[in-house]
């Protein structure tokens, strides 16, 4: 960050791919083997995520300059997981399949109304409104976000079938149909994973359905290196799934289904990296050199954990009763590619 370790070619993505690589998370990679696991003890001490720390640590990140995350994201702004059918995709089209593989899970029907866990900047709830015709709530944490939000909503027609609202989800009323958590699972907490589902459980209508989408962990639980601690994501954790699913068992949850994204991910930030060097001196300009190696930096080692590292994303499809959902999964099939083309036209 400092500038004081010169990489040829500014190609930090190339030694973290080398590094990643020589440290990969393989049962026959002996280095790796010996280093498992090491500092899960600190872990629970950064993740007491309460409402005032939850939105100071969203603050921290997410409302940076709003110029910085039109340089490298897609139309729809989806700071997440994009879903590849070949990793040569263009990244907007594969963020339309993400969200259309998401609207598809939670099976859609008109005048239904979404719960938005964690909205981001609302690209994901105008896509559900604009492809299944169902009202949709988006909350965040960020300022930010809220206001892009919200004008979006405007400038597009949406505006009263998609609002937005500054509030934590300990605190959301009502209740819904459907609720959607798209990249937000990560800044919850191990001390609140309980509070989190018990929360999804009493929101949902007797016959919702839920679907969680988190960065979790393949390699069992860890914890958050200190640096991407401190500098991009305080308070931040992808869990594993062994640490996730008790909770859901003690929210009296029914787990519908469970799909693990391995190298999504991996490839989604290749994209965002290779967007961010081409836009450098427009990063530079908005920040400065010190925080464009940052932000490189964090992006490659992010690349590295999917494609070395015990990295992946899980989507988990909830509800509250065995019945909700079909007996078989071809009406996901069914639905997402009628709501890709939607998304796509």
């Amino acid at each position: 960050m400092d500038g004081t370790l010169k990489v040829e070619d500014d190609d930090i993505m190339a030694l973290l791919d080398l590094v990643g690589h020589n440290m990969r998370w393989d049962h026959d990679n002996e280095a790796r083997v010996a280093l498992w696991r090491t500092q899960r003890w600190l872990a629970p001490l950064a993740q007491l995520n309460s409402r005032i720390r939850s939105r100071r640590n969203v603050a921290h990140h997410y409302d940076l300059d709003d110029r910085l995350f039109d340089l490298f994201l897609d139309p729809a702004r989806q700071y997440s997981c994009a879903y590849f059918d070949d990793p040569s995709r263009e990244l907007a089209e594969a963020q339309i399949a993400k969200m259309a593989h998401i609207a598809a899970k939670l099976r859609l029907e008109a005048g239904q109304h979404v719960l938005d866990i964690g909205c981001g900047w609302g690209g994901l709830a105008l896509f559900l409104n604009r492809v299944a015709g169902v009202r949709v709530t988006g909350i965040t944490l960020s300022q930010e976000q809220l206001q892009v939000a919200r004008a979006r909503a405007e400038a597009s027609g949406q505006a009263d079938a998609v609002t937005f609202e500054l509030v934590d989800y300990r605190d959301v009323p009502g209740s819904f149909d459907r609720i959607v958590s798209v990249g937000m699972f990560e800044h919850v907490g191990k001390p609140n994973y309980r509070a989190f589902f018990d929360r999804i459980r009493a929101l949902l209508t007797p016959e919702g359905v839920a679907l969680v989408h988190s960065i979790a962990r393949a390699d069992g639980p860890g914890t958050t290196d200190p640096w991407t601690a401190k500098y991009i994501f305080p308070g931040g954790y992808a869990p594993a799934l062994s640490e996730i699913m008790p909770h859901i068992e003690q929210a009296w949850l029914w787990t519908t289904d469970i799909e693990i994204l391995r190298l999504h991910y991996g490839y989604t930030l290749r994209k965002w990296y290779d967007a961010c060097k081409a836009n450098r001196d427009a990063i530079v300009s908005a920040y400065d050199e010190r925080f464009y190696r940052m932000w490189m930096f964090y992006l490659a080692a992010a690349a590295s954990a999917f494609f070395h590292d015990g990295h992946m994303n899980a989507q988990i499809q909830l509800t509250r009763r065995r019945d909700t959902l079909p007996l078989t999964r071809n009406y996901i099939e069914e639905a997402e590619w009628r709501y890709r083309q939607m998304g796509a036209a």
